[in-house]
């Protein structure tokens, strides 16, 4: 981890590495790092998954207008080509947006100096990063990377400064607000393309022409205060939404909205989704967010393609496809909750689904989707599964089982001293928390005092604690937790501490000269892990006669024989506090 080529802040996260290797809490980092990966492969695994449904939706589509050929089928097939259209227009917005994230995922790659041929793929191979490669003719259609082959997985620099800038709080990369806008025009675009279109003459002989124009919500207190927002500006002047859209519209809305500025930890306001999502984060956590980031695009296109399908019938069920489908949490720490989706691909809102969950667990049937919630126990990789049945147009029951795999990550916490494994009396010992899966932590200390602090240590700057041992203590405990996402507090450890007092200052020399005297220094030695110490000499005594300052004149000693030795006694300070225990040292008088 270290380097000439290495960013202070590099050297920084090297450094804490190295500490929590000594506090043998390297693993949890390690296994953190995997669980980035694990959830990303899972992503791209939902992708291609939500890819394909939206193929074979249209493929449905396209199969089905090249029978249309009698003079009746005319409206139908129509119709149809309608659909196709405005699907194809879908395609080449999401797709733009696709092969745009997929860049910048090379990009950053790139920048963390991994090593791969982007043009020379091998699909599953363990050992290459790159699966898959762009294809011109399904450019909706995400490249596949391997994450558990990059090497540089906890590259924090680079999403940081690639994606946000130097500083969380002021956004000063461009590329990052390129992602930002592209991704709130593709919310634009998609919903405006779904949302307008010509139907031609209905059968009570009126045209159906639906037009709809929306703007930006990019600030919203929870999902009831954007639904509320989103309602009103569908129904605003100049838009007219066919009603049988208006639902599937709105929610696809909501998919791709994000708070642009909200809170994020402890006391920092208005900081921006960039900041938020790549603040601090390892190169494979970022680049799952932006697996999570197409996720969210192919679930849209995905909802809309099965929307526009299921206007037109094609067999027993009006809708895109009989598949069962679950999305939710990928990963879930121990106690915490697990929240799933589960549905068909496309649904019918008058005829929702009944849900089976293996093992039991708690469920809310909505428009459609049935909200299924758990509490995670165990650890490692889980499976629940079930079963969805839907019903026909003649109310005939349809079932599928349906599974969906996660990862439990434990509540684990460290503890990481930049400078000492032990707790010293009369010493701001430097604390730095470490929580793994929260938004922030803190600590409690039994037999000190702590007070928040920051410090810099070779160019580096640590955010952490001063923590000071109470008078007597023998022992300090020290209790972290960590706030989740949902600022809710957990008990992440308990770390116990021996206690020693601070080491005293030593006496530099080992000789005293009659003729020159002694110039006076203390000190705690090279081999020292302390920093920031300051001593000053103010005097001391020889073999009991007192002197001042920090030099020891040799007429003190001139009566004594040469070879012989003297104790002498250094009054100091440390950091411009007196020191009550001289330092001491016998100096052999030389001439």
């Amino acid at each position: 981890m270290a380097g000439g080529k290495e960013t202070p802040r590099q050297k920084m996260i090297g450094m804490m590495y190295l500490v929590l290797t000594a506090l043998l809490a390297l693993n949890v980092s390690k296994q953190v790092l995997e669980a980035f990966a694990a959830i990303e492969d899972n992503t791209q695994r939902s992708n291609e998954n939500l890819y394909f449904k939206g193929e074979e939706s249209k493929s449905t589509l396209i199969e089905e207008v090249e029978t249309l050929n009698k003079p009746k089928d005319k409206a139908k097939k129509a119709k149809i080509k309608t659909y196709l259209s405005i699907i194809t227009k879908l395609d080449k917005e999401t797709g733009k947006m696709i092969r745009f994230i997929d860049d910048i995922k090379f990009k950053l790659l790139t920048e963390a100096g991994e090593e791969y041929d982007k043009n020379s793929p091998k699909l599953k191979d363990k050992e290459f990063i790159i699966w898959s490669k762009y294809n011109y003719k399904a450019p909706v259609k995400p490249i596949r990377f391997n994450l558990f082959k990059v090497e540089h997985k906890d590259n924090f620099d680079v999403p940081m400064n690639t994606l946000v800038g130097s500083e969380i709080g002021s956004i000063t990369s461009d590329l990052g607000m390129d992602l930002w806008g592209n991704f709130k025009k593709l919310r634009k675009s998609m919903v405006e393309i779904a949302g307008t279109y010509d139907e031609g003459i209905g059968p009570d002989g009126k045209k159906k022409s639906w037009k709809l124009k929306v703007g930006d919500i990019n600030k919203f207190d929870d999902s009831k205060d954007l639904q509320k927002q989103l309602s009103k500006m569908m129904i605003a002047s100049g838009n007219k939404v066919n009603p049988e859209d208006l639902s599937t519209l709105q929610l696809v809305y909501e998919l791709m909205s994000k708070n642009e500025f909200a809170e994020y930890g402890d006391d920092k306001a208005n900081i921006h989704w960039l900041g938020r999502t790549f603040d601090h984060a390892p190169l494979v956590g970022a680049l799952a967010s932006l697996s999570s980031l197409q996720n969210d695009v192919l679930q849209a296109r995905e909802k809309l393609i099965a929307l526009l399908k299921s206007k037109v019938s094609t067999g027993d069920f009006s809708f895109n496809q009989i598949e069962a489908f679950v999305a939710g949490d990928a990963v879930v720490t121990s106690g915490g909750e697990l929240n799933l989706k589960v549905t068909m691909a496309a649904y019918d809102s008058d005829k929702n689904p009944t849900v089976v969950i293996n093992g039991g667990g708690s469920q809310e049937t909505g428009k459609g989707i049935v909200n299924i919630k758990k509490i995670a126990t165990g650890n490692g990789e889980q499976t629940i599964s079930g079963s969805v049945t839907i019903l026909s147009k003649s109310y005939i029951p349809y079932t599928k089982n349906w599974e969906h795999k996660y990862v439990i990550v434990a509540p684990q916490g460290s503890i990481s001293l930049p400078e000492m494994s032990i707790l010293y009396t009369g010493w701001d010992n430097k604390i730095v928390p470490v929580v793994a899966g929260s938004v922030s932590s803190d600590i409690n200390v039994i037999g000190g005092t702590k007070r928040k602090t920051s410090w810099n240590l070779d160019g580096s700057k640590y955010d952490g604690y001063f923590v000071n041992v109470s008078p007597g203590a023998k022992k300090v405990t020290i209790q972290l937790t960590g706030k989740d996402k949902d600022g809710k507090t957990k008990n992440m450890g308990t770390f116990n501490y021996k206690v020693k007092p601070f080491p005293n200052a030593q006496v530099s020399g080992t000789t005293i000269s009659k003729s020159t005297g002694f110039i006076a220094n203390v000190g705690l030695g090279a081999d020292s892990p302390f920093t920031g110490i300051t001593f000053n000499v103010t005097g001391g005594t020889v073999d009991d006669v007192p002197f001042t300052g920090k030099v020891i004149p040799g007429s003190l000693i001139s009566k004594i024989r040469v070879g012989k030795k003297v104790g002498v006694e250094i009054f100091y300070t440390k950091n411009g506090v007196q020191v009550k225990v001289p330092a001491q040292a016998l100096l052999k008088v030389v001439n």
